[in-house]
């Protein structure tokens, strides 16, 4: 490769970065629906041995993870509704107890000027609110009716996820022998083999670490429950999903846990079990769920995974953490290829 090519492959790839960052905010679905079918195409694939099209497999697939997803709404939102709404009519008891206890002892104890919040009228509107709103559902239509405009953007975005799904799990296959056709002769099969390394990477991580995610969550919240903790399923579920990240999972769960269980049962003693299930839920991860699902063919350390996370945040929002460390997967296996080419090299043999 010339310099001249150098430069037009390096021009191209940050024209790319660019326009990626100027199509952030459209991207999402997209992103959304390329993980939906990353984790089902083997599935999909599966289907195809048994004599049937591809079309009718994407089919089956699809029809099953729609009826999969209602049937998780059906059971989740009720339970969620109910433990939300079960904290709001709480929420005078849990502030008594903040104002006549906590707050004295954290006077006395640490000399603090904190005064006394009176949250009453707060709390009486956001319960006001939430039974005039009906529920869930009704509270996160009310909350983006107020413009025609979010509405439309939010229903097109929700709608295209299943369309590009759809077209991602029945078309992938030719995508990709298209684009092998494309490339010239004397660099496909390197192409083809880096490509296959990516591939194994990325079912690694996004398989893999959404089966963690999944049972984690499950995990926390079986857990609180088990303790008695009112929003066991919320926050059981919530540090579940963060989990992405190195331990962020356990420590967001352990302190909204340790502080629900404080404000529920107003006993420090109660801080024990809920130490005693993210102790366990982190020790299953590293011990068993990460090298049962994910296995160490990632191999990213968990300062790169962390900052990776904070970078794409940074840089592309939402988009960014969703896409950090899948695209920080396919570098880890490009600067290995680079590394295996500079030890090869004449540059590092020569004396």
């Amino acid at each position: 490769m010339t310099d001249s090519q150098k430069w037009l492959v390096f021009a191209f790839i940050s024209g790319l970065i660019w326009l990626l960052y100027l199509l952030a905010p459209v991207l999402m679905p997209f992103a959304f629906a390329a993980m939906l079918a990353y984790l089902s195409g083997p599935l999909t694939d599966k289907l195809e041995t048994y004599r049937l099209s591809r079309t009718k497999a994407v089919l089956v697939v699809f029809s099953a993870m729609t009826l999969v997803f209602v049937l998780v709404l059906l059971l989740l939102v009720p339970l969620l509704e109910y433990q939300i709404e079960n904290f709001l009519s709480n929420l005078p008891a849990y502030v008594s107890w903040l104002n006549g206890t906590v707050i004295p002892w954290t006077q006395q104890r640490f000399h603090l000027g904190i005064k006394p919040v009176n949250l009453n009228q707060i709390i009486n509107l956001v319960k006001n609110n939430w039974e005039h709103a009906g529920g869930i559902a009704a509270t996160l239509m009310s909350s983006v009716s107020h413009s025609s405009g979010v509405l439309a953007e939010w229903a097109m975005n929700l709608l295209l996820i299943p369309v590009v799904t759809f077209y991602l799990l029945r078309d992938w296959g030719s995508l990709i022998a298209k684009m092998h056709d494309l490339l010239p002769r004397r660099i496909a099969p390197t192409v083809t083999k880096l490509a296959g390394e990516v591939d194994t990477v990325l079912s690694s991580f996004v398989r893999g670490q959404f089966y963690v995610m999944l049972a984690l969550g499950c995990i926390y919240s079986i857990g609180l429950w088990m303790m008695g903790l009112d929003l066991a399923l919320l926050i059981g579920m919530f540090a579940g999903l963060v989990s992405f990240v190195p331990y962020l999972g356990s420590i967001v769960g352990i302190v909204i846990a340790g502080i629900a269980a404080l404000v529920q049962f107003h006993e420090l003693i109660q801080l024990v079990p809920v130490a005693i299930v993210f102790i366990i839920g982190q020790s299953l991860e590293s011990m068993l769920l990460t090298p049962m699902l994910v296995g160490e063919k990632i191999g990213l350390h968990p300062v790169a995974v962390i900052f990776a996370v904070l970078a794409g945040g940074q840089l592309f929002g939402f988009l960014g953490i969703l896409l950090a460390l899948p695209v920080a997967s396919i570098s880890m296996v490009l600067l290995r290829h680079m590394h295996d080419l500079y030890r090869d090299s004449d540059f590092y043999a020569r004396q």
